[in-house]
């Protein structure tokens, strides 16, 4: 049985702090301890707390619509989930690699920046990944850059990950990078990061890919993402694309978002 915790979200002054800003309080111990919603390394350390606080509370539903729309969309161009070798990015505690197992793939290996998503990976959902990586995506070492494109990738997931400078830029494109051209890619977006009044450096990198030769759109759907502290829904983008090429470190010097692009060997 899920370890079930006290928890309670702050007044409602606080619910106009950013999303990225947002906290929540979990009783332990007889004390009240403060946790922002992206403060994943104290998250992940309590068995349960992801879970109870953005999907049991929060109403989050982003993996199963990801991996629903991955899989009917694989359908419709008559190729098989189970051939599938996939990267998860910002893989956390494993929800979303818990939903393309559950299709069937191939092969699934997962990858986070933190120690502490892996041992909960680990920990609550075993045998879920191939294989799961603490790495750094914008500094990987040559070993490793190896050993990952042994895997022969030819699906990148990331879901609930993108665009709050838990990953930023430079580390999605090296991801894009390990996939092979013909192969998939599955994530979500906050919707904002689609209009232009959005200048920062990840939003224009998936509004360049999406209009880009690297990239054809199969689906793009406006989804319910989850609910706010306050209980109304925000909006996320899902989109399953098609890698058509190898993308050239220039594509993000010409963004001006990545100052090593032109170092790597890709």
């Amino acid at each position: 049985m899920r370890t079930r915790h006290r928890i309670q979200f702050p007044p409602l002054e606080a619910h106009q702090l950013a999303q990225d800003e947002a906290y929540f309080y979990v009783q332990e111990d007889g004390r009240k301890v403060r946790l922002r919603f992206h403060d994943y390394h104290d998250i992940y350390r309590r068995p349960g707390l992801y879970e109870q606080v953005f999907y049991d509370r929060l109403k989050c539903n982003s993996p199963q619509k990801v991996g629903e729309i991955l899989q009917q969309t694989l359908e419709a161009n008559h190729t098989r989930m189970t051939e599938l070798r996939v990267l998860d990015l910002g893989a956390g505690n494993g929800i979303m690699g818990e939903v393309v197992k559950r299709f069937g793939v191939a092969r699934l290996v997962g990858v986070d920046i933190i120690r502490e998503a892996r041992d909960a990976a680990y920990r609550d959902r075993p045998g879920i990944y191939d294989e799961y990586y603490v790495a750094d995506f914008t500094q990987l070492a040559d070993d490793l850059i190896h050993e990952i494109e042994g895997w022969q990738i030819d699906c990148l997931t990331s879901v609930a990950a993108l665009g709050f400078g838990d990953i930023p830029p430079q580390a999605f494109f090296r991801a894009l990078q390990f996939v092979e051209p013909g192969g998939w890619l599955a994530f979500n977006i906050k919707e904002t990061f689609l209009d232009h009044a959005d200048t920062s450096g990840f939003s224009r990198l998936i509004r360049e890919l999406i209009f880009s030769e690297y990239v054809d759109i199969e689906h793009l759907e406006r989804y319910r993402h989850r609910l706010s502290m306050e209980g109304l829904p925000l909006f996320y983008y899902a989109l399953v694309g098609r890698k058509t090429k190898q993308i050239p470190p220039e594509f993000l010097w010409e963004l001006g978002v990545a100052e090593q692009a032109a170092a790597w060997e890709l």
